[in-house]
């Protein structure tokens, strides 16, 4: 069980309205509320249940509605006094928090089955969060409250999520009152008790910092070395208390730190096992919030000595979640450590390790701790969810290039059984996997093949037919290659094809795949690579490599105006551009995609554009470049899309897959995002998405409410021409696109 005595996040007042309530229930654990007069007397309780039902019989349904009118009175509670046992054997399905009052009804505090995670101000540490990392401070500053500040700032560049101090009353916490002149003290203790007499910061002066902290918008948290310290501490109102390993046995200090009901991060150096199993039952005695960090206090450790593996049987004797504290050179291991299962990471940050004292050896640079911190994030983002295996975009990519698949080694006519001599193994990977050769042996061909041909699946399951139309009310169509036009474009009544060139089609003479007056219309997908590994960017900041992208794109637009002739239906074709702006090594800094944003308008400014529509397409965060990975920057957040559309007169193409990933990512609202850039969108790529990098899956596999969106694009976007881009939807001739816009038919 645990005690919460911050209870803020549970409590409204009784005249607050059902909004307020809700975003209370919304964001605490157990979805309740406890109401209470300005006096802070419990007066009763709301669920999330109570208000559904209360929704349900009311017919004029009013969020500003004061709880006084909706809340239910009384509300099971148990005195704050109560023994331990009695409140947890209250606990059940049903109940999940208690209200813990004291002798005149005021509400105290809020007990909770034990949970395996606890908040620390804005943060919550559980397995399901990012690992929680500190920058620990000590008395590294030197005494100097300028040295300390500037590790403050040094540990906000790194990312850290909190840094950290220590507090000591000297004359209370030593026997010789902290002098360091004592002669009798051991040549230890005499070299600490001198570092702590130069080097502490005067209390005040440690308030100062944990405000400039907050000024800063960095958690703080401090090591009480002593019960004073610690009554200073709280009368500060710090969120959370780290305990040194020396302290790990001292009963008196952890009553203490346990009776102010906030969370107790606690090293294990310089403990037994038997040391660390009594303290965690005195804790959970006291029903205290704790996470215990393996830790070795030796400066450095060994790394013989470290035995990052006791973290497992660490996790499994406290059933609790664990950290470490790291004393060792180097940041190897605490990043070893995340893998292990640790969900809180210290390490020591320091200006200079020359400076005078044991923690500046074993402490990071700031530039080191920064690396670290980059680490761990990417560590922990390596380990997954542990669901089952499922083969990822890049995969794809390669799965495609490298594997191999079932082909046709003769001519077979409709009709034919197969058989197994009449299959060949061989690359590229883009039909049926080689394992999947029993399957096929048996069945009847549903269309004629040729020697090479490769087997699909829906040559073992049948296949959706292609229909002669569909009905839109907007115009549709698919995208293309030169050389599967025709092909495509068969026995179906398209309103327009989008070409998806490659940079080799710019050297195509355009008569040898297409004959003149073609009746449908067309748009243009620029190419993103170009020979030499060139990747198409118009905000790069090397100005040679800027010009020859505008060159490039220049060469897809003189392209585009030669299609005009084979297809004179199409006035002002569109091309859809990837404009640039991503980078391999992370996100860049809002003042960056400014700069980028410029460097963009201004290539377009150099270009002949016309004749032709630039729609720049919406981006993935994650966009990948021909099996590689690399971090988007531009055009994929609603604002800065708009702002651009409505500085530049350029237009947009809505990738609805990149911007679901984009939405996925940042936790954006997708619908509102459309409704946003819709008055700038000439073109859509309509395909589904999955997490905030699954591009291109067949509609209706992913994350997308296709209905949903349908009727918001028919109000926002109506008549706005779209193709269904399903990444491969051109195998087994096109056989993912009809599937595609037989599903959308229903939807759109």
């Amino acid at each position: 069980m645990i005690v919460k005595k911050n209870i803020k996040g549970f409590v409204a007042l009784i005249s607050a309205s059902l909004h307020e309530a809700l975003n209370k229930i919304n964001n605490n654990t157990h979805k309740i509320i406890y109401a209470v007069d300005d006096k802070n007397h419990l007066l009763g309780s709301l669920t999330d249940g109570d208000i559904r039902r209360w929704i349900l019989s009311t017919p004029n349904l009013d969020l500003n509605t004061a709880l006084v009118d909706i809340i239910e009175r009384p509300c099971f509670s148990m005195h704050v006094n109560c023994e331990a046992s009695l409140i947890e054997h209250a606990f059940n399905e049903r109940i999940t928090s208690i209200p813990l009052v004291d002798d005149f009804g005021h509400l105290i505090a809020v007990a909770e089955p034990a949970l395996n995670y606890f908040c620390i101000g804005d943060k919550r540490i559980s397995d399901e969060d990012p690992v929680f990392i500190i920058a620990e401070i000590g008395n590294n500053h030197q005494g100097d409250i300028n040295i300390a500040k500037k590790l403050v700032d040094r540990a906000i560049e790194a990312n850290v999520d909190c840094v950290k101090f220590q507090m000591r009353d000297m004359a209370t916490l030593y026997r010789n009152t902290g002098k360091s002149n004592d002669a009798s003290a051991d040549l230890g203790a005499q070299y600490t008790l001198d570092l702590l007499s130069k080097f502490q910061l005067q209390d005040k002066e440690l308030f100062e910092i944990f405000n400039y902290c907050k000024e800063k918008n960095i958690l703080s948290l401090c090591t009480p070395w002593d019960l004073d310290s610690l009554s200073k501490l709280e009368k500060y109102g710090m969120p959370a208390y780290k305990v040194s390993s020396a302290d790990f046995t001292n009963y008196q200090l952890l009553n203490a730190l346990a009776k102010t009901g906030k969370p107790i991060i606690c090293s294990t150096g310089m403990t037994t096992e038997t040391e660390i199993q009594s303290t965690v039952s005195f804790l959970k005695r006291k029903n205290a919030q704790f996470i215990l960090l393996h830790c070795n206090s030796t400066y450095p450790t060994p790394f013989k000595d470290i035995n990052l593996n006791y973290l497992s049987k660490l996790m499994l004797s406290t059933g609790a979640l664990v950290g470490y504290s790291g004393h060792e050179r180097g940041w190897s291991v605490p990043v070893a450590a995340v893998a292990l299962g640790a969900k809180v990471i210290e390490k020591h940050l320091t200006l200079n390790r020359n400076f005078e004292g044991n923690d500046h050896k074993v402490s990071l640079l700031p530039n080191e701790l920064k690396q670290m911190v980059q680490q761990v994030r990417q560590v922990e983002e390596s380990l997954g969810n542990g669901k089952a295996r499922e083969i990822t975009q890049g995969e794809l990519l390669n799965r495609e290039i490298l594997a191999k698949s079932l082909i046709a080694n003769c001519s077979l006519p409709l009709g034919t059984i197969i058989t197994k001599d009449m299959i060949d193994i061989m690359s590229p990977g883009q039909g049926l996997q080689p394992n999947r050769i029993d399957e096929l042996i048996g069945k009847k061909t549903t269309r004629e093949f040729k020697e090479g041909d490769i087997f699909f699946s829906t040559d073992i399951h049948g296949e959706t037919k292609k229909k002669t139309h569909y009905t839109f009310n907007r115009p549709y169509g698919i995208p293309v290659r030169y050389h599967d036009y025709e092909l495509l474009k068969q026995g179906v009544d398209l309103d327009f094809v989008e070409f998806h060139l490659s940079y080799q089609d710019l050297e195509i003479t355009l008569s040898d795949y297409i004959s003149p007056n073609q009746s449908i219309g067309f748009a243009v997908h620029a190419p993103e690579l170009f020979s030499g590994d060139h990747l198409l960017d118009l905000s790069s900041y090397d100005t040679e490599y800027r010009e020859r992208s505008i060159k490039e794109l220049q060469r897809v637009i003189d392209q585009t105006r030669k299609l005009k002739q084979y297809f004179p239906k199409t006035k002002k074709p569109i091309i859809v551009v990837n404009a640039g702006g991503w980078d391999t090594e992370g996100f860049l800094s809002k003042n960056d995609k400014q700069k980028k944003y410029k460097l963009i308008k201004n290539a377009f400014s150099q270009m002949n554009l016309d004749g032709i529509t630039i729609a720049i397409q919406t981006m993935p965060p994650f966009p990948w470049h021909f099996g590689g990975q690399s971090h988007h920057n531009l055009f994929l957040a609603a604002i800065e899309i708009k702002e651009f559309c409505q500085e530049t007169g350029i237009k947009i193409c809505l990738d609805i897959s990149h911007t679901m990933m984009a939405c996925n990512y940042y936790h954006w609202d997708l619908y509102a995002f459309v409704e946003t850039i819709a008055p700038y969108t000439v073109h859509m790529h309509i395909v589904d998405a999955k997490g905030d990098d699954g591009e291109g899956i067949q509609i209706g596999e992913g994350d997308i409410d296709f209905e949903k969106l349908g009727k918001i694009l028919e109000v926002v976007a109506p008549k706005i021409q779209f193709i269904p881009e399903v990444w491969q939807g051109h195998k087994n001739r096109g056989q993912g696109f009809w599937n595609a816009l037989e599903f959308l038919e229903n939807k759109f």
